[in-house]
């Protein structure tokens, strides 16, 4: 390909094009008109298929040649990894790779999807300057990765983009982490409260993610750091009562047990989970977890970057679809 025919496309490689975002992203773009094309090294999507690429492989990243823009959203962040060095493998050097396909080709943009596990446990209402205290190899190979996609950046800081976005837990419809695993909870009356529920949880619908990497486009040369959340951040007390309500019109809490009960039986489980070497749903760190508030705030408010969806008809959107409508034919994403 010569350099005019590569500087002339303005396609948009969706890296990790097939997973939860990346698919509600390329529907977004287009819907835009914005040509883009999904790459990933999963191809079992029949409807919307991607081009296979491994970000482990650099011979596969000439493939991007003719791109403009590379969105990076290809990652192993599961807890369950294993070997570990599946992290380094994927998240760091995959970025390294991504890097050297952008400078060979002369792509000028990147988008990079990192996280708010670089933070690790961190205060209430940690903003973009917060430190970085990762307390696992997800968070602390984002964390590297971002490094990596800074070099890149500021080697020549006039005419590169860098955009990293940091988003709080994902939701939305199809998605099967932690969010859908409290929904289901609830839906199916297997939920009990823990604690007095006025521990904040900063979250994202998908369709808001989405649409803020379409927006991130737009950005000029530079190096531009966001943590996304949807805001306003609920309490548990609110996000349990919301979904009481759209599921059984029900506008209470429901069981509410003291939080040492809940921590003691959390114990308790981890003590069977020993005996019987197998993991259960319940243990004394999710409890915790349960009971902590994870809040995080956000420059987003700095741009005129609006989100489609409100945080509570995201919350509708996906209580519906998941345990009002029958969408068991539908493709499910399967993540922590």
């Amino acid at each position: 390909m010569s350099e005019k025919q590569i500087m002339n496309n303005n396609e948009v490689a969706i890296v990790g094009g097939a997973g939860f975002v990346g698919s509600r992203l390329k529907a977004r773009l287009r819907k835009s008109n914005i040509v883009s094309k999904k790459y990933d090294i999963d191809l079992s999507d029949q409807l919307d298929k991607s081009t296979y690429l491994n970000v482990e492989d650099i011979d596969s990243l000439d493939q991007l040649a003719g791109a403009s823009t590379i969105i990076n959203l290809a990652a192993v962040h599961r807890d369950d990894v294993r070997p570990l060095s599946r992290y380094d493998d994927v998240n760091v050097k995959g970025a390294k790779n991504i890097c050297e396909a952008a400078s060979k080709y002369g792509i000028h943009k990147i988008i990079f999807t990192s996280s708010v596990a670089i933070y690790g446990f961190a205060p209430a209402n940690t903003d973009e300057y917060g430190e970085a205290n990762y307390f696992n190899d997800y968070g602390r190979t984002k964390y590297l990765a971002e490094q990596v996609y800074k070099a890149w950046q500021s080697e020549d800081p006039e005419n590169r983009t860098l955009v990293i976005v940091r988003p709080t837990v994902i939701f939305g419809e199809g998605n099967r982490g932690n969010v859908y695993n409290l929904l289901r909870q609830i839906a199916f009356k297997r939920f009990v409260m823990f604690g007095d529920g006025t521990n904040r949880k900063s979250m994202a619908y998908v369709e808001n993610v989405a649409s803020f990497l379409e927006y991130s486009l737009s950005f000029n040369p530079g190096l531009h750091i966001f943590n996304y959340i949807d805001k306003p951040d609920f309490d548990m007390n609110t996000l349990i009562s919301n979904a009481r309500k759209i599921l059984f019109d029900k506008n209470n809490i429901g069981l509410r047990l003291p939080g040492f009960i809940g921590i003691a039986l959390g114990y308790i489980a981890d003590f069977v989970a020993i005996i019987i070497r197998k993991p259960l749903p319940v243990s004394s760190i999710r409890v915790k977890k349960f009971m902590s508030t994870t809040q995080f705030t956000s420059s987003l408010s700095n741009t005129n970057f609006v989100p489609p969806v409100s945080l509570e008809d995201g919350l509708s959107r996906t209580i519906c679809y998941e345990f009002m409508e029958d969408n068991s034919g539908k493709r499910t994403f399967e993540t922590e």
